[in-house]
């Protein structure tokens, strides 16, 4: 295997030291306090010269935070004269070992205040365009004199620097006030830090919950408040009214307020309203309202504003759902990011520190994998193998010896070896634990498992006596209510960490600190748990590509930094789930490209996959990723892909498009079951304004019982029409691939076929005439670049079904998608089975 794939990290160690020459009586009393990356002795012999030779080295510490960052000797300097501690000579102080010791405790713990601002970098082409586009924007919409207040999405990919250009952004503004709610309290560190440690945002404070409160603030200056959905737009559970305590939010008119994370909270099927009461869901303890949460509609927040600015690494419901127009979103993607890296010219390239991502998948031996078959592709079944009971150190996985046996086989002791084995040359492939490229940089790693009860299992089966290669890591377990809520479960990870660069962790969870947070020693996740969301897979895998840098003190420029970690690292041992989760975030994260494989091809050349199946281990191309992606799929499969509430467009716009078109509406009731549909729609608007504009008046005033229940009627009534609107459009896409198994012409778009070549099949499968689909077509019912995606994966399916039994009819032919045609070879290299 390349050796590109595994870098050695520097063997950089920088420390901090403080001495004293004993026999220098100009020097008595005063210490000197440096900083080098070798050792302390080596750096103060160099200092003094050969004429010298007696010293004392009062102290040596490692200058490298919990957290990763390292400090220079400089800060300990500049902490020392706030001190009012005398500064006779260059790095020279009257002090004791007391004072130096103080220093740098407060330094590490990172008491930041206005004097000692440390960061002054600046922002990246990219988010100097997020920041210009989103001004333009605002300034566009205020001067069209729109009733409502703009929104603005940025689809930026984790680890852009979202909140660094939040603040920027806020800063050529001109804003003072700027509320941030998320549905995930830990990223509060970032949010923090970014604010509180840069040189640009000097003068502004940070207001949050355990934190600075609103009646500290100066209001005379410009302020950020950071909060959650959970309490600022939490009720009273006593009075159900607004808390006490959050009631200024309300009353404040901000010039902004962000959502942060917003891939979370909205859109879900089961959720009963903005305020509803508090519930557990047994596994994320920070999400405990999310899943509450439906439909999210601004305009029904009680808060008011002059903008709304939308944060996301993975907005693929938002994106879809046609909420935001292409000229209200801004795009950047991790392939944008590394492009730039790779074709950045000349120095100081901004993109240098953001690693690269390489993913590493395992077909596990049949011995362990048979143990946990199952699932849509009987593969082998995360879920099944780490499921767990019992609680804390009573916790216990259902399969403990099987689970032994993959502890074992990741540090490289697990053996299964038959001579048919050796007979086919079966390779010995890098495993995380064992390969020494690997054991060099998975010092701080992060494992992904299925419940709190399994992150306890794993770590009390990690401490038993047959597993002493795991002793050598701290074992943190991150789940449950014990482990804190939000931002509070970080600490006990930072704690663990101590000095990164000598210290082992291992933090095991099972959704907190999976979004958000930046630990930067983190370098590899293993994914544990099965997810058939990509959101939730790339938000948690992108956690570890983290940037982190170290300050080189012997460096001649004193801002030099060495890159400790040029790869990061996703174990996945669920083969087909895993490259099925990179095929879906490819195409769903680049909006602009319909080609499948042009989208995997450019995500995996900068994420390289490398896969284990069985006999050796090997870099899977495009065409790779897609057939094994796809060779698990079924027919049961596809149907639900043609079943999906994705491919059809129910919003009030659409509707209100279809009500001003009655062409549209007879076309509808072409179709079967649609009769009511014009006063269906009539309610469906009005009644959701009417709801929308009643809670919105709620905010202001206490409902009374018998109001409530009206108003909880009225909405149940329109959700009820628009579900059964829904399902009637996707009852009718269910007959597309009816239409694609009676039609012969391949080799064209299906947009084509049904348009120009057989109008009259169509209609005899489905309704519609070919007059009656363009229309709704262009009113934007159907949702043409999902509906494209499903008519290739029904056609790789076809064409192996019949192939299986010698039929290949359109050999050489092009193939077609929805409204999209691509050719036979590039088919063939993104569709077809390779050998």
């Amino acid at each position: 295997m390349s050796k590109e794939f595994f870098p050695q990290r520097p063997k950089s160690k920088p420390v901090i030291y403080a001495y004293e020459l004993p026999n220098d009586i100009t020097r008595e009393g005063q210490l000197k306090i440096g900083d080098t990356n070798r050792s302390a002795k080596e750096r103060i012999k160099e200092q003094i010269g050969a004429t010298r030779s007696q010293f004392n080295i009062v102290y040596e510490e490692s200058a490298v935070y919990k957290n990763g960052n390292s400090f220079r000797d400089h800060e300990i300097h500049r902490y020392l004269r706030k001190k009012g501690i005398k500064n006779p000579d260059g790095e020279w102080f009257k002090c004791s070992l007391k004072d130096v010791k103080a220093a740098i405790i407060s330094v590490k713990r990172g008491e930041l205040n206005e004097e000692n601002r440390s960061l002054d970098f600046k922002m990246r082409p990219e988010q100097e365009e997020a920041v210009n586009k989103t001004i333009q924007y605002f300034k566009n919409y205020k001067k069209e004199n729109h009733n409502s207040t703009p929104h603005f999405l940025w689809n930026a990919k984790m680890r852009f620097g979202k909140t660094f250009s939040t603040y920027q952004l806020a800063k050529k503004q001109n804003w003072s006030k700027v509320l941030v709610l998320t549905f995930k309290p830990a990223v509060q560190s970032s949010w923090k830090e970014d604010l509180m440690s840069h040189v640009d945002f000097e003068g502004w404070q940070f207001i949050s919950k355990d934190g600075l409160t609103y009646e500290e603030a100066d209001k005379n200056r410009p302020f950020v408040c950071f909060g959650s959905f959970q309490d600022y737009l939490g009720k009273n559970t006593t009075t159900g009214g607004i808390k006490t305590r959050n009631e200024w939010v309300h009353a404040t008119h901000w010039d902004c307020v962000v959502f942060d994370e917003y891939h979370y909270g909205a859109w879900n099927d089961n959720a009963k309203g903005l305020f509803n009461e508090l519930y557990e869901d047994g596994k994320d303890e920070d999400l405990k309202y999310v899943d509450k949460i439906e439909n999210f509609d601004e305009d029904i927040i009680p808060i008011t504003t002059e903008s709304f600015l939308y944060l996301s690494g993975t907005p693929f419901k938002a994106l879809s759902s046609g909420e935001f127009i292409e000229e209200e979103i801004f795009n950047w993607t991790y392939s944008d990011e590394q492009k730039a890296k790779e074709e950045w010219k000349g120095e100081n390239n901004p993109y240098a520190t953001l690693p690269r991502m390489v993913m590493l998948t395992y077909q596990l031996p049949d011995s362990i994998r048979e143990i946990a078959l199952g699932g849509e592709y009987n593969e082998f079944d995360l879920n099944t193998f780490f499921t767990a009971v019992g609680e804390k150190e009573n916790a216990k996985f259902n399969l403990e010896s099987d689970v032994q046996k993959w502890l074992d086989l990741i540090r490289g002791g697990f053996r299964e070896t038959t001579l048919d084995n050796l007979k086919q040359g079966t390779q010995k492939p890098p495993m995380p634990f064992s390969d020494i490229r690997l054991l060099n940089v998975l010092t701080h790693t992060f494992w992904f498992l299925p419940s709190v009860a399994s992150c306890h299992a794993m770590k009390n089966l990690m401490s038993q006596k047959q597993n002493n290669f795991y002793h050598d890591f701290e074992i943190i377990v991150a789940a449950g209510a014990s482990a804190g809520i939000g931002v509070n479960a970080l600490t006990p990870v930072l704690e663990a960490m101590d000095n990164p660069l000598e210290s082992k962790t291992i933090t095991l969870s099972c959704g907190k600190l999976t979004t958000g947070v930046s630990v930067k020693p983190w370098s590899g996740i293993f994914m544990l748990r099965n997810s058939s969301s990509p959101e939730t897979y790339f938000q948690a895998a992108f956690r570890v590509q983290t940037p982190w840098t170290i300050k080189n003190p012997d460096s001649m420029s004193p801002n030099e930094e060495e890159i400790m970690k040029e790869e990061c690292y996703v174990f996945d041992f669920a083969p087909n789930r895993a490259l099925s989760q990179i095929a879906d975030y490819a195409c769903r994260l680049n909006i602009n490209e319909s080609n499948p494989e042009k989208n995997v091809a450019e995500f995996i050349h900068f994420l390289p996959v490398l896969a284990y199946d069985g006999s050796s281990m090997r870099q899977v191309d495009a065409a790779g990723v897609l057939d094994i992606a796809m060779s698990g799929t079924t027919a049961t499969l596809l149907a639900r892909r043609w079943e999906s509430a994705l491919l059809v467009n129910v919003d009030n716009n659409t509707l209100a498009r279809l009500m001003a078109n009655q062409d549209a509406l007879d076309a509808l009731l072409n179709i079967e079951g649609f009769r009511n549909l014009n006063q269906d729609i009539e309610t469906i608007i009005n009644k959701s304004e009417s709801v929308k504009k009643a809670k919105k008046e709620a905010n202001d005033k206490e409902l009374t019982k018998k109001e409530k229940q009206a108003l909880s009627e009225e909405e149940k009534e329109y959700k009820s029409l628009r579900k059964q609107i829904q399902e009637k459009l996707i009852k009718f896409a269910t007959r597309i691939p009816i239409f694609m198994y009676l039609t012969d012409y391949r080799e064209r778009s299906l947009k084509d076929v049904i348009t120009q070549l057989e109008p009259g099949l169509f209609k005899k499968v489905t309704g519609l005439d070919v007059k009656d689909f363009e229309l709704l077509v262009s009113i934007g019912v159907f949702n043409s670049s999902l509906m494209n995606d499903a008519v290739f994966k029904f056609k790789r399916y076809e064409d192996a079904s019949l192939e299986y039994i010698g039929i290949n009819k359109h050999e050489g032919e092009d193939v077609g998608g929805y409204d999209t045609v691509i050719t036979r070879e590039d088919y063939n290299q993104v569709f077809v089975n390779k050998q």
